[in-house]
């Protein structure tokens, strides 16, 4: 006998949460990979990747731009932030009954994951052109070096993992509306 799905889930009430299969679910996974390398890349920007060459002023190791660091802890934290949500929307996604309620968490994941995407692309861009940019003068004893290519190699995976997390939420969006449209659900 199929079991009755709709957006992904089950209906609403039919399964207790089971927090093994949550955690063991790619889309969890994927989520909390891309909330992992949030946390690496503001972390290093915000431990490392400031330095003071004979003042008391902070530079950004990328070419002294401010923008750059700025640029990198703010696209971190968005998405640390986002993953946190989509995570806790998640556990409570199996229980929502409404149609509508689920299809709209499913578009606004899909919206999000896509802009995350591009913001961390748009990121690993131009902190690697930055960081090409900058001399070896600027950075006396290498400071900093070590974490500023783990934030470009961090701000890669995350494209990769932000990009998998939107083709995940297209799929559940497709199998959503096939759903809708099958079970003669038309109003949208």
């Amino acid at each position: 006998m199929e079991t009755a799905v709709a957006y992904g889930a089950m209906k609403a009430g039919r399964v207790p949460f089971d927090p093994v299969a949550f955690f063991t679910h790619p889309r969890t996974i994927l989520r909390l990979l891309s909330w992992v390398f949030s946390i690496v890349v503001f972390s290093c920007i915000v431990n490392e990747g400031y330095i003071n060459i004979g003042s008391e002023r902070l530079l950004c190791v990328f070419n002294k731009n401010a923008h750059a660091c700025n640029y990198g802890m703010t696209v971190g934290v968005a998405c640390f932030l986002g993953s946190i949500c989509f995570l806790i929307l998640d556990v409570y996604f199996p229980s929502m009954s409404n149609l509508k309620d689920r299809k709209r968490v499913v578009l606004f994941d899909l919206i999000f994951s896509g802009v995350a995407s591009f913001l961390w692309f748009v990121g690993f861009c131009f902190l690697a052109n930055q960081w090409q940019a900058t001399s070896p003068d600027e950075l006396p004893l290498a400071q900093g070096s070590d974490a500023a290519r783990a934030i470009i190699t961090f701000c890669f995976f995350s494209i990769l993992s932000w990009l998998v997390v939107s083709l995940n939420a297209v799929m559940l969006h497709c199998h959503l509306w096939r759903i809708m449209h099958i079970s003669g659900f038309t109003s949208v």
